[in-house]
């Protein structure tokens, strides 16, 4: 008895060790897969078959892979539009053995329903409607995401937050004693990318998420409406307008992006008004918004994405309550020569430039820029060098500036798009210099 006793007691000592080692988890691939817009293909039975396509075909996967033949797959073939590897969480490797991750398999099917206006108010109102909803994820944001360039990689960290978040609701984790807000700021110069940034990361969140969230959408607040010209009645429509949005996300299986751009219109900081800067019908925007947004703050399947070109001006009770403040400041040259790589690459795939061979990669592209000095790729790097300071908005509009003032016909070469694009970034700068 002495022994069994002894090796019962071992046997639980070693039964107790294993528990307490912790849980080593796989890196996790995502893979995001479109269904065919007439497709009525269950989302379970596709990630199956998609889930069952790559692990039978494949032993590895490259970031960036995209799928659209599957002729040896007649169910993928019918109801499949493109199978995407988009990115890991938990690796920095860019090529995945599938022995040594876990698959995330996303199914979505965009939405082509035109955007809605809701006023949220009987009353007309002379700086348009109150807010415009969009079913999610839509057509007109697919593509977004990956289009958007920034250094630092600021979308990949808010979508690491965003995962955390609904992770912790989750685990019913309470938020009295670890707190978040669902509240996100991006902020910097104008035509940075801010506000598409937000469209872009509800559209990914809505695929992300589908199988939590059937049902997604994005209500994008105009903050200069919500100012009556009645005294007083602003706080009320602020009331109002989140009163809907309560309504939204009271529906458990519908996942809610608000956007609010230029919030700080809305949370201009109440000492100013406290000592009669500014209107007292500011004052009680600012509580309104704040006692709105605590009694979202519950509720796990919404978050809140607002903009801003100035900081300084909120009101600190509101920027206490963000839970990421992000700066998204003009791009290095680096990201300028992805931007602008992205452009002629698009044109050449539309047939306007004629040469037919991508820009490659600035890291292919590195390889060559003082060996081969006139290549393309080096010389579009030296015009991406010329243009530091302008906008990304800017810098998405130098090729139809370039097209308009110095090509003028329906395809040219890309030694002609090149030679007319240094001309206008030259013309951009000095333009600039006048201004500033």
């Amino acid at each position: 008895m002495h022994i069994w006793g002894k090796m019962e007691e071992s046997g639980i000592n070693k039964y107790e060790e294993e528990l307490k080692k912790p849980i080593i988890h796989k890196p996790l691939l995502h893979i995001e897969c479109s269904l065919k817009e007439k497709s009525t293909c269950r989302f379970d039975t596709a990630s199956h078959h998609v889930r069952l396509f790559l692990l039978e075909n494949f032993s590895s996967l490259t970031l960036n892979t995209e799928f659209r033949n599957f002729e040896d797959e007649p169910l993928l073939m019918k109801h499949i539009e493109q199978i995407r590897v988009v990115e890991v969480s938990g690796s920095n490797k860019e090529i995945l053995y599938l022995d040594e991750v876990d698959l995330d398999v996303h199914i979505y099917q965009l939405n082509n329903s035109l955007p809605f206006t809701n006023n949220f108010d009987d009353q007309d109102l002379e700086d348009g409607p109150m807010a415009i909803v969009t079913e999610l994820p839509s057509l007109s944001l697919e593509g977004l995401w990956d289009n958007l360039i920034f250094e630092d990689n600021i979308k990949n960290n808010l979508l690491h937050f965003i995962h955390t978040v609904m992770l912790f609701s989750d685990k019913d984790v309470n938020f009295n004693i670890v707190t978040w807000n669902r509240l996100i700021l991006l902020h910097g110069p104008p035509g940075t990318g801010k506000t598409s940034l937000c469209r872009a990361l509800a559209q990914k969140l809505s695929i992300r998420l589908s199988n939590k969230f059937p049902r997604g959408r994005i209500v994008e607040v105009n903050s200069h409406s919500l100012f009556s010209k009645w005294f007083s009645e602003s706080g009320k429509l602020v009331g109002k307008m989140f009163q809907q949005i309560h309504e939204m996300v009271e529906d458990e299986d519908s996942f809610v992006c608000v956007l609010i751009d230029e919030v700080e219109s809305l949370t201009a900081a109440r000492k100013a008004a406290a000592s009669g800067l500014e209107p007292s019908d500011g004052l009680r925007v600012v509580n309104s918004l704040l006692t709105q947004l605590d009694k979202l703050k519950p509720h796990k399947n919404v978050f809140i994405l607002t903009t801003s070109n100035l900081l300084e001006a909120m009101d600190p009770a509101f920027v206490d309550r963000i839970d990421i403040k992000q700066y998204v400041g003009d791009p290095n040259p680096d990201a300028i020569f992805a931007i602008l790589r992205s452009c002629i690459n698009e044109l050449g795939r539309k047939g306007l430039i004629g040469d037919g061979i991508p820009v490659p990669s600035f890291t292919e592209a590195s390889i060559s820029l003082y060996s081969q000095p006139n290549s393309y790729s080096s010389r579009l790097y030296r015009i991406a060098v010329d243009c530091k300071g302008l906008s990304g908005r800017t810098l998405r509009r130098l090729p139809v500036l370039a097209h308009a003032k110095y090509l003028q016909r329906p395809c040219c070469t890309m030694d002609e798009m090149l030679c007319s694009l240094e001309k206008v970034v030259k013309e951009e700068l000095e333009f600039s210099m006048k201004i500033c």
